[in-house]
């Protein structure tokens, strides 16, 4: 009754008020992660890299582990990791206890989070990493810690004030472990080669998903793509342009190569009597841009937007062998 009271007490009657809080909370956090940043330059670089090497030279897979904030922020860390390339999945320190612990192997490396270091629920599974010689790397604030003496690499945070006006809600120390976890990630990934190919594999569904797809994945080809050769009459051009309805055609020279494009933009700046009987040639606007089977989806995206055009002619060795249109990547969730 006293905290609904309490509440009430407080209500606030001009919202803009809460913009200043807004703003100190930001500035908090933000001055948290830009203290990790100058630790990592300095005393914790050492510790960070030896962090990315076992990681690396690990047979088997990462084991997070925390409770309170600091297993929320594990569970998102241990998500990054499996989606980046590294194996890894997420074991509540509590739970660890009572059975979990069989899911941890010799071959497995465990990183434990703990902003204080000394929750009495790490005690089981530190004695269990050293009972059968698993990598420990623990994420800390307390470089004299049970856990940070425990581990075989301490990944020492920096102390830095909670935005909580009181000091106590986790929110400066969960961003910056969410940071440190994010940065370990990308640096295995980056180490690893990890590619946008690589991606795609781990990511195939949703729009991220479609992003990842392939131009051949989603391209027409065949007696789909709208193409005519040089020397055509542009009454015999617009006749394939209307037929396949992508609002364009491409124009392709004696080798089969693609010489040239007209679209709707190019009729309407030609557009004069004898324009029907005029020639693709003198139309057509030369060295269009085209895109690869093997560019992603995203990026073909990207290059619609950029260039503000609708439709993009994909070719292998300058023949075109499909075309792509910006509403094939609308259905397919891309946009």
């Amino acid at each position: 009754m006293a905290l609904s009271k309490t509440r009430t007490n407080v209500a606030m009657t001009d919202p803009t008020a809460a913009i200043p809080s807004a703003l100190r909370t930001l500035e908090a956090e933000a001055s948290g992660v830009t203290a990790l940043a100058a630790a990592i330059r300095s005393d914790l670089g050492g510790a960070f890299a030896a962090s990315i090497a076992t990681i690396l030279e690990a047979k088997g897979r990462l084991i997070i582990t925390g409770l309170g904030k600091s297993g929320h922020i594990g569970r998102k860390i241990a998500a990054t990791f499996a989606s980046t390339g590294t194996p890894a999945f997420f074991v509540h320190a509590s739970e660890a206890s009572h059975g979990d612990l069989g899911m941890i192997t010799a071959d497995d490396v465990i990183l434990a989070l703990s902003w204080s270091g000394e929750q009495p629920e790490m005690k089981n599974l530190i004695s269990y990493a050293k009972r059968f010689k698993i990598a420990l790397i623990a994420m800390t604030s307390n470089a004299g810690s049970t856990l940070a003496a425990a581990a075989d690499i301490a990944l020492t945070l920096p102390k830095a004030r909670e935005a909580c006006p009181h000091n106590l809600a986790p929110t400066t120390s969960s961003l910056m472990m969410l940071s440190l976890g994010d940065a370990l990630a990308i640096a295995l990934l980056e180490t690893r080669g990890f590619t946008s190919s690589d991606f795609s594999v781990l990511h195939p569904g949703g729009k991220l998903g479609a992003m990842l797809k392939y131009a051949r994945d989603l391209m027409h080809t065949g007696e789909a793509v709208p193409l005519k050769p040089l020397g055509t009459r542009m009454s015999d051009a617009l006749v394939e342009m209307s037929a396949k309805g992508f609002g364009c055609v491409g124009i392709v020279d004696g080798n089969g190569q693609i010489a040239g494009i007209v679209t709707d933009g190019d009729l309407r700046r030609h557009m004069r009597p004898d324009l029907m009987t005029a020639t693709v040639d003198e139309v057509m606007t030369r060295n269009p841009k085209t895109i690869s089977p093997n560019l992603l989806a995203g990026q073909a995206l990207e290059l619609l937007n950029s260039s503000k055009i609708t439709a993009l002619l994909v070719t292998e060795s300058k023949r075109p062998v499909g075309i792509v249109h910006l509403h094939d990547l609308l259905r397919a969730g891309v946009a």
